[in-house]
């Protein structure tokens, strides 16, 4: 973290949040609360669709309870049938997320029921001029927003038969079809709120819709960016259906394992065991990405990593030079602050590899080639706290690493091959400053 990132830290922590923050919290807490009503038991999917149907379950309710308010206020005792039916209406909507426990539809459908009944009553109670039939819009998108899109059959007919009821309200209950006499500032005031509520609650229930969608993907491109290399991950985004596969001409590749691990997971048992990888494995993955390397996968007590893939670079051995350094440094650290003797043996190899997204269904981003498999051989030969390496990383980190030659060692599948311990960094040596002679 940089000394700017720590200041803006600090200020997130120490600044107090804005009057509009301060302001706006509570209601965002609120609708949070109200979103997740009754939406426990249901997959992921279904629970966001719930929770959309909720909110707009609550903005009507509210809308409508504020209407019933209004004209009970206006002292108009011709109009207390409207405010009792806006009560209901109010009541019976407020009651949508008691019935997700019935199915993920049964909330719904009670909306929509109650709402278009209730619109034809109030149609035919103030005329169209009231505005009411307007909000049989909101049936063209609230539909695909609050019940499954793979019904497609149910939410199409949902919007036909709020068209048919729109245009039956309209065509059937003009001015002079009204129930009572309303004066024209009254229509006007009406239809003013009831095109508002229509545009609100067809612009909020896009909006939640899309922000919960946004949402989902981006928890879902975080999780596979955790999966996969993030070059990797853009190449699949824009070419979903083409196959992932590259070949490296020169890349460096690391095993690392923890010696006497089944011994030790024994007597930790399966929490103490999982708690003790997690903090090391964190710790090498945070080392990876400060090295610039890619992690591949973790098999168990092993790890394993790459430098050069899936983006080329010229310094992938001595990256991963550094890292395994690192690694051993990070292992001491965790055993130290955890009391248990913990120790890794390194093997790291270059070469040419090939690279590319496996499988179909819990798919992984793996390296495979001679180089791979010689790095998977130094590993199992490497002791315990060193880091074994091959002829090619020898030549690539002579110059600035120090080496210890292990000697000539056998490796399966492929023979008698020189190998050597990466031990450390090399000092460069200080120049030597001369004086000048005084003039």
């Amino acid at each position: 973290m940089t000394v700017m990132d720590q200041h803006q830290a600090r200020d997130s922590v120490t600044k107090p949040p804005s009057l509009w923050r301060r302001f706006t919290a509570p209601i965002g807490t609120m609708f949070s609360h109200i979103a997740n009503l009754g939406i426990a038991g249901y997959p992921p999917d279904t629970q966001r669709r719930l929770k959309i149907v909720n909110v707009i379950s609550a903005l009507i309710a509210a809308t409508t309870f504020i209407y019933a308010v209004q004209i009970w206020a206006s002292g108009e005792r011709d109009m207390l049938p409207v405010v009792y039916i806006n009560l209901g209406l109010a009541f019976i909507v407020a009651m949508v997320p008691l019935m997700h426990r019935f199915g993920d539809t049964a909330g719904g459908l009670l909306l929509v029921v109650a709402e278009f009944i209730a619109l034809m009553g109030f149609t035919a109670f103030f005329s169209r001029d009231g505005g009411a039939p307007l909000q049989y819009v909101v049936a063209a998108a609230a539909p695909f927003v609050i019940f499954d899109i793979r019904r497609s059959w149910f939410v199409i007919a949902i919007v036909i038969i709020a068209l048919t009821l729109h245009l039956t309200a309209w065509f059937s209950f003009e001015q002079s079809f009204g129930m009572t006499e309303i004066n024209a500032d009254m229509l006007k005031s009406l239809y003013i709120q009831g095109a508002i509520t229509t545009f609100g609650l067809i612009a909020a229930s896009v909006y939640y819709a899309f922000s919960l969608a946004e949402r989902a993907k981006a928890e879902t491109e975080i999780v596979l960016r955790n999966i996969l290399p993030d070059s990797v991950v853009e190449r699949l985004k824009a070419q979903p259906d083409e196959p992932i596969a590259d070949s490296f001409a020169n890349a460096s590749i690391l095993f690392a394992d923890i010696t006497g691990f089944v011994s030790l997971a024994r007597q930790l048992g399966p929490e103490k065991t999982v708690a003790l990888l997690n903090k090391l494995v964190s710790g090498f993955d945070a080392l990876a990405q400060r090295h610039g390397v890619e992690k591949i996968k973790t098999i168990g007590d092993a790890y394993m990593v790459a430098s050069g893939v899936p983006i080329a670079r010229p310094d992938h051995t001595t990256a991963l030079a550094r890292m395994a350094l690192d690694m051993l440094t990070e292992t001491q650290s965790v055993s130290a602050a955890t009391g248990h003797a913990i120790n890794v043996r390194i093997g790291m190899a270059s070469g040419p590899m090939m690279a590319g997204v496996i499988g179909t269904k819990k798919f992984s981003y793996d390296v495979w080639g001679d180089a791979v498999n010689m790095a998977s051989r130094l590993e199992g030969l490497s002791a315990p706290g060193r880091i074994l390496i091959c002829p090619g990383c020898q030549v690539a980190l002579q110059d600035a690493f120090e080496l210890e030659p292990r000697g000539t060692i056998e490796i399966k599948g492929v023979g008698a091959q020189e190998a050597w311990y990466l031990t450390g960094h090399k000092t460069l040596p200080q120049r030597e400053t001369s004086s000048l002679p005084m003039q």
